[in-house]
């Protein structure tokens, strides 16, 4: 079956490469749009699967059009946004706001989007065209820091203040929503965190930075050699494999810029397989939402090293892949909902405390 693709974009260079680089997939048919205006007319004639959304163009910014097609007929959204400046923000905004990923535009055309980038681009929107998109009346607000509102599950104790508890999320399309409801729900002395969301260089670094100023815990890119401790979480940087390595009787974060593996770079099967080496059974791993398999096989080594595993259920993901893969692998201890994965996580912290 044949992907509609629609580009939204005013650069007839971009509009051009985008077509050049999906010519080789197939299952793809690209339709090209200048502005929302214009995009607004075409779905009328041929509704899409995927819009490859630019943020700055005319007569309509790529967020309003965003926000208008989720409160009336939504469908997968993937924002093309350049590497820095206000794009950034905007671009995170729109994930709040409904859009399933991120991709960055060709800094020169075809010449800087070829091989591994082209890849991963098909994949964002084959992924993309497998989400589930829900109608938004309006935007989302977060909560701030520290909110009354955000419900904890009860405590037997204090958390331990220690670093041999890691905790090891993995996730990919519709991955960030997901991370920010489980990181506002940790209390402040969590367990130690460490994340890969499938997420282009410098966006992870604005990512969480925006988590940092909703959440409890403190939230940072990860730098090479960070420790992992508790009240903190530390996101992968894109474009970087990111392991777990024993120092002592401290756990820290070892980056690399290695080739792709599953596919990915960062890459969760990467991070969870180190867990599995370094922390075994004093772990948890949790995979989320997203297309393909990434993540399966290194939850099934941190399962067979002992520790807890667990993988979102179908209803609240955005894309039942990632998690379906691991489940049928049987590297998922328990599923859960989004909504009950925080608690979960919390609850198991708790009994490997004893």
């Amino acid at each position: 079956m044949t992907l509609q693709l629609l580009v939204v974009d005013d650069s007839a260079v971009m509009r051009q490469a985008m077509v050049a680089i999906c010519r080789g997939a197939r299952d793809i048919e690209v339709r090209v749009a200048a502005d929302p205006i214009i995009a607004q007319t075409k779905m009328k004639q041929l509704r899409p699967d995927v819009i490859l959304l630019d943020i700055e163009m005319p007569r309509m910014d790529g967020l309003t059009f965003l926000r208008k097609l989720m409160a009336v007929d939504p469908i997968p959204v993937i924002i093309c946004s350049a590497l820095a400046g206000r794009g950034t923000e905007t671009a995170l905004r729109a994930l709040e706001e409904g859009a399933v990923d991120i991709v960055t535009k060709p800094r020169i055309a075809l010449h800087d989007f070829l091989g591994e980038s082209t890849e991963m681009l098909i994949d964002s929107i084959r992924a993309a065209a497998n989400a589930r998109c829900r109608r938004r009346a309006a935007p989302i607000v977060v909560a701030p820091r520290n909110s009354p509102d955000v419900v904890l599950p009860p405590a037997r104790g204090t958390l331990a203040r220690t670093t041999r508890k890691v905790v090891a999320l993995g996730a990919s399309t519709g991955g960030t929503e997901a991370l920010r409801e489980i990181l506002e729900a940790m209390p402040a002395d969590a367990p130690g965190i460490v994340i890969v969301q499938h997420m282009p260089e410098v966006f992870t670094a604005a990512f969480a930075q925006r988590l940092n100023q909703t959440c409890r815990i403190e939230v940072k890119e990860a730098a090479n050699g960070d420790r992992i401790i508790d009240g903190r979480a530390l996101i992968a940087p894109g474009n970087q494999h990111m392991l777990v390595r024993r120092d002592g009787a401290e756990y820290r974060v070892q980056l690399n810029d290695g080739p792709l593996v599953s596919r990915h770079r960062p890459s969760v099967d990467v991070l969870f397989r180190s867990v599995a080496q370094s922390a075994g059974a004093n772990a948890i791993g949790v995979i989320l939402t997203g297309m393909g398999a990434d993540g399966a096989t290194g939850l099934l080594e941190m399962r067979e090293a002992g520790a807890t595993t667990f993988a979102q259920d179908e209803a609240s993901c955005a894309v039942f892949g990632m998690p379906k893969e691991a489940i049928t692998r049987g590297a998922a201890s328990a599923v859960h909902s989004l909504s009950t994965m925080s608690a979960a996580i919390l609850v198991a912290n708790e009994r490997m405390r004893g």
